[in-house]
């Protein structure tokens, strides 16, 4: 990987403008692997590479795949209009890095939810295309029966929908509780699929999108992390 100035490698992380990075470089605010540097001319291979502003360190990223178990209450929008935007739970430079939700989950809806730069990740994980299983436990408002669940299984059909939708997989989990397991992600599908098959979604949370399961990641609400290669390689079908 070829070599960058310091302003810039710092402007790619997020951290502001040129000109801002080279305020913070000047200042003394930046070391790399340990060092301060104050010349924003100074080049460094990016492989591998870790710096630290204000005595918080960071390993340089060309691209950032993040997970978020997305609290109740956000909107899963760069400009939001109604509740504070999921961006807000993260550090400000992955906004000027132009991190996105990958899909989009209700502003009461919970869970696992994916962020990215990559604009090809974000295009393959939001493609139909794909078939990737999403796994949401719902939380009915009257009681879960075999009924209910026999209905999901064979297809409701949904308002401006041509034909019968189903889930792939569906089983009760206690006496107001369901699990559903969907392809698609049309528009507040699973509440709608809920209403449609006589009944009514009081809460909504999603636990996994592929193999990757929100119980493994260790994150409470409002939390996020990083995703390694391995847990990206969980996001297929199983």
């Amino acid at each position: 990987m070829a070599k960058q100035t310091l302003d810039r490698i710092l402007q790619s992380q997020g951290f502001g403008s040129r000109k801002w990075c080279r305020e913070l470089i000047a200042d003394g605010e930046v070391a790399v692997n340990g060092t301060v540097v104050t010349d924003y001319r100074a080049s460094f291979d990016t492989e591998g590479l870790a710096f630290t502003i204000f005595d918080e360190t960071w390993d340089y990223r060309e691209h950032v795949y993040l997970v978020l178990n997305k609290p109740p209450g956000y909107e899963c929008s760069r400009k939001p209009s109604h509740h504070p935007g999921v961006l807000t739970l993260l550090p400000e430079q992955f906004t000027w890095r132009d991190v996105q939700p990958v899909g989009r989950l209700d502003h009461d809806t919970t869970g696992l939810l994916l962020l990215s730069d990559d604009g090809a990740f974000i295009h393959a994980q939001s493609s139909p295309k794909r078939h990737v299983p999403k796994l949401y436990l719902a939380t009915a408002a009257e009681e879960v029966t075999d009924a209910l669940v026999e209905r999901l299984l064979a297809g409701v059909q949904l308002h401006d929908e041509p034909a019968p939708i189903a889930a792939l997989s569906c089983r009760r989990v206690g006496t107001h509780r369901i699990e559903i397991v969907l392809e698609q992600g049309k528009y507040h599908q699973v509440k709608r699929m809920l209403a449609a098959a006589g009944n009514h979604c009081a809460a909504l949370q999603r636990t996994a999108i592929g193999q990757l399961k929100l119980e493994n990641l260790g994150l409470e609400e409002g939390e996020w992390r990083y995703l390694d290669a391995e847990q990206l390689s969980l996001l297929v079908p199983a």
